[in-house]
């Protein structure tokens, strides 16, 4: 059975709101790197074929649908917090500061933003939070494909600067091949140091 990804938009459409913009993240789990968010509205019940959760689908299919959202899209912003930023306020709060800049480049002032995730916090406008959002939600699947893209294509450029450790394959998730390299080489500049206190104390 399909997913109905407007029912959640439908029912705030029928309580008389009209412009809704989907907010998502990519990057909180990695050990280096900076997370992105995005913020999107698309136009009322606008059909992407194959717009679901970005986890979901391939990087072929997301490198399909990232022009076509930015395209049809009333409005899009895409936002990021530095590794720096998320080492002194930590992930939470960087995310958040992340989805901020992401909100605040929309040149359409949204009624109401539908954050993927149980977490809120006030943007100054109403907020409503949606647990795996962006497998229920139009506008938050697309605001994470933007993200997942951006940050992907960030994580590909930092791998040609540091090419020992393997960004363009792990994207600066802590996978044994990167563990490994973190051990022969030391962090670089883009890691996260709250990230690996752990890794680092066992040693």
């Amino acid at each position: 059975m399909s997913v109905n990804m407007w029912e959640i938009e439908d029912g705030f459409y029928a309580e008389g709101v009209k412009v809704i913009c989907g907010v998502d993240e990519a990057g909180r789990g990695p050990l280096a790197g900076p997370v992105c968010a995005a913020a999107v509205i698309l136009p009322d019940h606008l059909e992407i074929p194959g717009l679901t959760d970005s986890k979901k689908l391939t990087d072929k299919k997301r490198r399909e649908l990232f022009p076509i959202i930015k395209e049809q899209a009333v409005a899009w912003g895409i936002g990021m917090a530095s590794e720096q930023e998320i080492d002194e306020i930590n992930i939470l709060q960087a995310t958040f500061l992340a989805m901020e800049r992401a909100l605040a480049q929309l040149t359409v002032k949204p009624e109401l933003a539908l954050i993927d995730g149980n977490r809120e916090k006030d943007f100054g406008l109403p907020v409503k939070t949606v647990v795996k959002g962006d497998s229920l939600s139009a506008n938050i699947a697309a605001a994470s494909v933007l993200a997942k893209v951006t940050r992907d294509d960030l994580m590909l450029e930092m791998a040609q600067m540091y090419p020992e450790y393997g960004f363009d394959i792990h994207k600066g998730y802590g996978t044994k091949a990167h563990y490994a390299a973190l051990t022969e080489h030391g962090a670089s500049p883009i890691h996260r140091m709250t990230f690996l206190k752990k890794f680092y104390g066992q040693k």
